[in-house]
C-alpha cells in the first residue's frame, strides 16, 4: 500500500509542476505579465478584498454591518492560511523563477486565494457578484507569476470559501431580507 501512496504522490506533485509550468508561460506575453504581477500586489494581505469590503459598508447603510462582517471574514481567511503555512511549511516552486517577490517562503496554502475566496462568497451573499471573475483571476495570476503549485490554490480556494461560508449566517446577522 505504501508503494501505491508513493506513485499517487509523485504523480500529483508530477501533476502540479506540470500545469504551474503551463499556466507559467502564458506570464511571457508582457500583458498577462503586467496583470498577474498587479493582481499579485494589489492581493498582498487580502488588501484589494479589504479595501472592497469596506468600501461595501461605506455605500451600502443598510447592510453595513454584513458588510465588515465579510470583510472580518475574508481577514480570517487570510490569517488561517497563514497559520498553516506556518506548520506545513511546503516551500514555493524552484523549478520556475518567480515574476514577482514575496513575503514568506512558504507556498501552502495560498493566501492569496485564501482570501479572494473568502470574499467571493462573503460578498457574493450580498450580491456583489463581480467579485468572483476577479477572485479567480487572483487565483490564476499566482500560478501564472510563478509562486504557488495549483494544489497550493485550491487549498486556499477551499480554506477560504469554507471559512466565508461557515460565517455566513454570522454575517448576515441584522440584514433584513427583502
Amino acid at each position: 500500500m505504501d508503494h501505491l501512496d508513493d506513485i499517487d504522490r509523485r504523480s500529483l506533485r508530477g501533476a502540479d509542476h506540470r500545469i504551474l509550468s503551463a499556466l507559467y508561460a502564458g506570464g511571457r506575453d508582457p500583458h498577462v505579465a503586467t496583470a498577474a504581477r498587479a493582481l499579485s500586489r494589489v492581493g498582498e494581505h487580502g488588501t484589494l478584498w479589504l479595501a472592497a469590503g469596506l468600501a461595501g459598508a461605506l455605500v451600502d447603510g443598510r447592510r453595513r454591518g454584513a458588510w465588515l462582517r465579510g470583510t472580518a471574514l475574508t481577514a480570517g481567511a487570510h490569517l488561517a492560511s497563514m497559520g498553516v503555512k506556518r506548520v506545513v511549511r511546503r516551500p514555493r516552486p524552484a523549478h520556475v523563477q518567480p515574476l514577482v517577490r514575496t513575503l514568506g517562503r512558504h507556498s501552502f496554502p495560498s493566501s492569496h486565494a485564501a482570501s479572494a475566496a473568502a470574499a467571493a462568497v462573503a460578498f457574493g451573499a450580498l450580491g456583489a457578484y463581480a467579485v468572483a471573475p476577479l477572485a479567480a483571476a487572483m487565483c490564476v495570476s499566482r500560478l501564472v507569476v510563478g509562486v504557488h503549485y495549483p494544489s497550493d490554490v485550491a487549498a486556499g480556494v477551499a480554506l477560504g470559501a469554507l471559512t466565508a461560508r461557515a460565517g455566513a449566517r454570522w454575517m448576515r446577522k441584522g440584514v433584513a431580507h427583502g
